[in-house]
């Protein structure tokens, strides 16, 4: 009888693999933090415009699409997300890229780099009539990689979702908190 052992590889998706990316609940850009007319569905990890973007598990792209564009809100950079079926079963949706260096279909490894961190917000566009949370973020306007974890495919539009945002106070069916499976993934890298 052979006997297989799978071992599931996994990487950090930044190379800064500090703790200090990582959000606590109700900090701006933790999970599902209350922006006051929406929630947010994943973790903003805060890193350099042009950062490598590292594909966390293998897998296969399922779709490459625009994440944000100013033709959706005015003051909004075009970014892209990927999303990723990973082999342990889970999807990753990386957001707010600014360039991605895969399309759908292709099969890619756990270290590979898939994309690179975007900067959402154009300064210049941001006005009073922006969310508050959105008017804080402007004159520090930080580059990130936005980051959702999925029990099924991912919502990427419809009338509840947007850039990242759920306009509802129910969590969506399948979305789960990311953080400590990122813990996990940093954790595991120490040992």
């Amino acid at each position: 009888m052979n006997l297989f052992i799978i071992k599931w590889m996994r990487a950090f998706p930044l190379p800064e693999k500090t703790e200090k990316l990582l959000r606590e609940n109700g900090e701006s850009g933790s999970f599902w933090e209350d922006r006051k007319d929406r929630h947010h569905c994943g973790i903003d990890l805060y890193a350099p415009e042009g950062e490598p973007v590292i594909a966390i598990e293998d897998g296969e792209v399922i779709d490459v699409d625009i994440m944000t564009s100013p033709e959706m809100i005015s003051y909004w950079n075009e970014t892209y997300h990927i999303i990723i079926r990973n082999h342990s079963g889970l999807f990753c949706k990386y957001g707010e890229l600014g360039s991605p260096n895969v399309k759908t279909g292709d099969i890619v490894e756990a270290g590979q780099v898939i994309g690179h961190v975007g900067t959402v917000l154009n300064n210049k566009k941001i006005d009073g009539n922006a969310p508050e949370y959105i008017q804080k973020l402007k004159d520090n306007n930080p580059s990130m990689l936005h980051f959702e974890l999925w029990e099924g495919e991912p919502v990427v539009e419809g009338r509840n979702y947007l850039g990242g945002n759920w306009f509802g106070d129910e969590l969506p069916e399948k979305l789960l908190d990311p953080t400590e499976y990122l813990r996990s993934i940093k954790s595991n890298e120490n040992k």
